[in-house]
This record gives C-alpha cells, structure tokens and sequence, in this order.
C-alpha cells in the first residue's frame, strides 16, 4: 500500500537556538517526516537574529523576550497575517507540542482550515506555571484555562503513562494516546579513540567513576540531591568525578552551591553541548547517569545516555523510571538523600556491573526516532479520517467555540480589507470602514455571548 503523503504543521513555544527536550523532539519530527514520510513546516516563536537553516521550513511569527521568566520567548499567536500565512499552507494536519500559544494558533490555525489538531503532552506544565506564578489562585485559573486549551484538540497524545495521570490530575477527563519519543542517537557507544580522547582531556582516571547529568540547569529538575549526594561521598573519601552538561536559570546558583558543599573541584560544569556527536562521547565515557527528576514525563536524556549503553540512576515511580526494572536496565532509588547516596556508593564499587545494566538498558528500552515518528505518521492517519467521521475528543466550551470563530471572522474582515487596499486605496479606504463596523459588531457579539455564558454558570 502506497504512503500517504500528508502535508504537517509543527507548532511549539521552543525551539533553537533556545534548545530543550521538546524543541529536540520538534525537529527530529519535522527531520523525518521531510525525509522518509512528507512534508513539514516548524512554526514557532521569532528570535533576534537567528537563521534556520533545515532539511524543512521554519515560520517564525511575533513574541516577546520571555527566556527569564520561562525560559523561552512568549508567541503572539492572533496575527491576522500569520494565520492566513499558514492557512495558505494547506496543512492535512496540525500538530502542537506545546499548551500555550502553540496550541491557540492552532486552533485559530484549525478554525480556518479545518484541518485536525493534536497536541503533545510533553512536560508537566503546572509545575512550570507553580514556579513563576506565587498567588495559588492565579496558579489555579491558568491551569484550568490550559486545560480547556486543550480540549479544544481532536486528539492528546502523551510521551509517557506518567503525563497522563498527572493531565488527568489536572482536570483533563478526555482519553489520551500514549506516544513515546525516540532517540537521536544511533544504537551503541562512540568510538573507542574518542572517548580516550575525553577523558584524558579532563584527567579522569581509571577506576575513578564518573558521573554525568545532561539536561537543562534548573533546581527542580533534582540537582540538588544529587549535589547533596556527592558531598556524603565526598564526606567518606570516596572518590568520583561529575559531569554537569547543559545551561540554565539556577547554574551560577548550582556553582556556587557545590563551592558551599566543597565538592567545587569534583564537578565539572561543562555547559551546553549542541553537537550531538560530541554529547555522545560525554555518555560514552562516562560509567552512570544522574537523572532524579520528579519533572520530566519521558526524560529523552536517559533514552540517549541507553542508546550509548549508559546506565543510569532514577527515583522509583517516576515517569523517567517507567519501562525500567532496578538493577537490571537501570538503579531505581528512593527520592532521598540517603537512598541516592547509598546507590552511589554501590555504583562507585561495582563499575563492571554498571556497564552490565547499561547494556540492557540499550538493548531493551532503545527506540530511535525515525521509528517513534513512523509510528505517530500512521496514526495521522486515524485522526483525519476519524475527523471526517465526527469522531474526535474536541471539547471545547461553548465560550471558546464563540470566542475562536470571532476571532477568524475577525481575520477574515482584516485580510479582506489587505486584499482590497492592494488594489486601490480609495475603495480600501471605503470598505475599511465597513469592516470596522464589522469587527465592533463582532466584538460586541463575543462580548454578549460571553456575559450570557457567565450569567449561565453563575446561576
């Protein structure tokens, strides 16, 4: 049978040079669906002087610098311009990756053009809203204006069991498919000359183990327990060296914290790698991977740090943790200072059994991500004919439904008046007046439903 060819649009708040876990799924979905599958076009959030240069598209539309606060820069996601820029795009499918403005655009992106919208539930969102937002009752009202965001999807998908209990646990009630991320990686450690080259580079010696944390440098991703750790170690004179790769908000705090802990000179702060290659080779030549993170729904790192045969060392129960069995593809611990360091220590005498579990883990729980997005491109499939029958999991309120459509009708009134303009000024100037009329009167209407709706629901 003959691959259907579907043209994709692929939205998501981040993406590089703002690097993260969901801008590295994002590309590697549009890398293979260019590829192998059909066509792709990234949209996302503009960034000062940036230039993409992709095997695939890249449209940037309208933000605000927001990397301090989130850690990304914020879309406007009601551009006229930009809508009807995509809409003439003709896009089969919509995919969002993200809750926030990714997944408005493309609902007002789905409201003119009528093609479906999945969304990705990557990370636990409520938790980033926690860390920035301090009056719980905003907390409260913004995660269920995200929740609602999403209903107004045809279909969720999540990267792991895990984000789906915790979306479940934030008021979602719709189903939801389970659909993992891959690796980038090939299946295997690097060359055997290059690792030699890293650790002699960084003086590390035999029978010393070394340790490694890759991901991006914020407190709640669990550095500090594992800081805490080491310094017990420290504190027995057992001897390690770690490895900090990545950036972030809290990585002054987290050096001089280890200075505080005296472990300064056993850590390392590397910084961000963005050669793949080159983070292959920290895996590689290194004997376990930190990964504590309450955080993460997936954790794609301890995907990478198995597919290079690197054990790693995980909090039991949490979504990192999932397909992973203790002491078999992986150390599973007690989210504890003391739990962690004692499994340290075992991992710092037994290194020959730590290359024994990080062989299974690359043998056993490797999916790389030509294979993951093979598996999401065929359930594209599903979900467009599913829409063509009516079936979809949108549950949009009665207020969203009315708040979207004035929002394309609005787009089309302005994009009529472009169109007219271009042509002469004069009648431009004429229509544009009716058009103004138009858009109060659809503002009134917006304004009208919604007291309706609130009255309704007070009552």
């Amino acid at each position: 049978m003959e691959l259907k060819k579907y043209n994709v649009c692929l939205l998501n708040d981040s993406f590089p040079p703002l690097i993260d876990g969901v801008a590295n799924a994002v590309i590697n979905y549009a890398t293979n669906i260019q590829a192998h599958l059909g066509s792709a076009t990234v949209v996302t959030p503009s960034f000062p002087g940036v230039i993409d240069d992709y095997e695939f598209p890249v449209i940037r539309y309208s933000s605000l610098s927001t990397e301090k606060i989130f850690g990304y820069r914020a879309g406007y996601p009601f551009s006229s311009s930009t809508i009807e820029g995509l809409k003439e795009n003709k896009f089969d499918i919509i995919h969002s990756h993200c809750p926030f403005a990714s997944t408005v655009l493309g609902r007002n992106l789905q409201e003119k053009s009528n093609a479906p919208l999945i969304m990705t539930y990557h990370t636990k969102f409520d938790q980033d809203i926690k860390r920035i937002v301090e009056n719980p009752l905003l907390v409260s009202q913004i995660t269920k204006f995200v929740v609602q965001n999403m209903n107004t999807c045809d279909e969720i998908w999540t990267v792991s069991k895990g984000a789906g209990e915790n979306l479940n646990s934030l008021g979602y009630e719709g189903n939801y498919i389970i659909m993992p991320n891959g690796v980038d990686f090939p299946r295997g450690r690097a060359d055997s000359d290059g690792i030699a080259e890293l650790r002699a580079d960084y003086g590390f010696k035999d029978g010393v183990p070394v340790f490694i944390f890759v991901g991006r440098l914020f407190w709640y991703k669990g550095l500090h327990l594992i800081f805490d750790s080491l310094k017990q170690l420290s504190d027995r004179g057992i001897e390690y060296k770690m490895l900090v790769v990545g950036d972030g908000g809290d990585r002054e705090e987290m050096e001089k914290y280890t200075q505080e802990l005296g472990i300064s000179e056993s850590c390392i702060f590397v910084g961000a790698i963005n050669s793949r290659e080159e983070l292959r080779y920290y895996y590689s030549a290194s004997d376990l991977f930190l990964f504590p993170s309450l955080y993460d729904t997936n954790g794609i790192v301890v995907r990478e740090a198995a597919a290079c045969g690197l054990a790693s060392i995980l909090i039991k129960g949490s979504c990192a943790a999932e397909d992973f069995t203790d002491q078999h593809n992986a150390i599973l611990t007690e989210n504890d200072v003391e739990s962690f360091t004692e499994d340290l220590i075992f991992a710092a005498a037994h290194i020959p059994e730590l290359k024994r579990i990080g062989e299974n883990a690359m043998n056993e729980v490797y999916l790389s991500w030509e294979n993951a997005v093979e598996r999401a491109y065929d359930r594209y499939s599903v979900v467009i004919e599913n829409c063509k029958r009516g079936v979809t999991q949108r549950r949009e309120t009665k207020m969203q439904e009315v708040l979207f459509s004035s929002i394309a009708d609005i787009t089309d009134s302005i994009q009529r008046v472009r169109s007219i303009t271009a042509n002469t000024k004069s009648k431009g100037r004429r229509f544009s007046h009716a058009i103004i009329r138009k858009s109060k009167a659809i503002k009134e209407n917006i304004a009208t439903n919604i007291k309706e709706l609130t009255d309704k629901n007070d009552k």
